[in-house]
């Protein structure tokens, strides 16, 4: 039986790529819960990385153009979520694109040759993957799947299935700009979510209150370059192999993280028509475009 109380616990460490926040309410010593937390996160990341060879994910591409690989119910279920966006996003949102890094360097200022894109698109493409059953294989060779456009708020989501079952009531889980709140803060506040400035990263230009429920955001500020007054951001059409410039970012508020998630990715993704595709998602928004004016849109579902 856990012991009722109103301290608020903050754990912190680092994985998927980056810091991961845990805050933890009406439980006295939350240490045991927070060890399984940590262990699901280190579950996923051991087994949908694409930078571990001897995750599904690794297998999946090493195999690509070979043999088939035969997946456990989560794989699927994961699968089946990224074909789901991929129609939602009238096939933007395609986990097939990851390769396009072999051309795109964010850490370099060089834009890839139209040759070079030419030959990395041929890569691409969400028809070439195939599932019979639970067996799963990408026809060509050289392509792979990237469960990175919503592992991450997989794993927030998880985390947050573990404390509603062991009877928390009061928490906040923030994986690098992924969150999920469950229930307020010790004083019956909600918790306050600072939106970061695209422009001027060290200020916030809007705070969103959350009490239950989830927010993610993506922009064209995480990783990015720019030449001659033009910035190439990482997030990048699979259809052209090019960045998308119509957003500096998007914030969406849902249920869960990953349809936050998702949803701000096939908004940038979608460039203009983005709000459009926000205003009918059902879900309350903030968004920012290229020329610094605000959109804002109620929950309406």
């Amino acid at each position: 039986m856990v012991e009722l109380a109103q301290t608020a616990h903050q754990f912190s460490f680092n994985a998927l790529g980056g810091g991961c926040e845990i805050d933890v309410v009406g439980i006295e010593r939350p240490d045991a819960l927070i060890q399984l937390a940590v262990a699901e996160v280190r579950r996923i990341e051991a087994k949908f990385s694409r930078y571990i060879e001897s995750s599904i994910v690794g297998r999946i591409n090493s195999q690509a153009g070979a043999s088939w690989v035969a997946c456990d119910e989560e794989t699927i279920g994961l699968l089946d979520y990224a074909n789901t966006l991929y129609e939602h996003s009238n096939g933007l949102f395609d986990i097939t694109s990851g390769v396009l890094r072999q051309v795109w360097d964010f850490g370099k200022n060089k834009i890839p040759t139209t040759e070079e894109l030419k030959k990395i698109l041929v890569m691409i493409g969400w028809s070439k993957f195939e599932r019979h059953g639970n067996q799963v294989r990408l026809k060509k060779a050289g392509m792979q799947i990237d469960l990175g456009g919503f592992g991450k708020e997989y794993a927030v989501d998880r985390v947050a299935t573990i404390f509603l079952e062991n009877g928390v009531t009061s928490a906040l889980i923030n994986f690098g700009g992924d969150v999920r709140a469950l229930g307020t803060k010790p004083d019956g506040r909600p918790w306050q979510i600072g939106i970061q400035n695209p422009r001027q990263l060290d200020q916030c230009f809007a705070t969103l209150s959350l009490s239950q429920g989830a927010l993610a955001t993506s922009g064209d500020y995480e990783r990015f370059f720019e030449i001659d007054g033009k910035r190439y951001c990482h997030i990048l059409n699979p259809k052209t192999g090019m960045p998308v410039s119509y957003w500096r970012s998007v914030t969406v508020l849902a249920p869960l993280t990953s349809a936050a998630g998702a949803t701000t990715t096939i908004a940038m993704l979608l460039q203009k028509q983005g709000l459009n595709y926000l205003q009918n998602s059902g879900f309350a928004f903030l968004a920012v475009d290229h020329t610094g004016e605000v959109f804002k849109g109620d929950q309406t579902s």
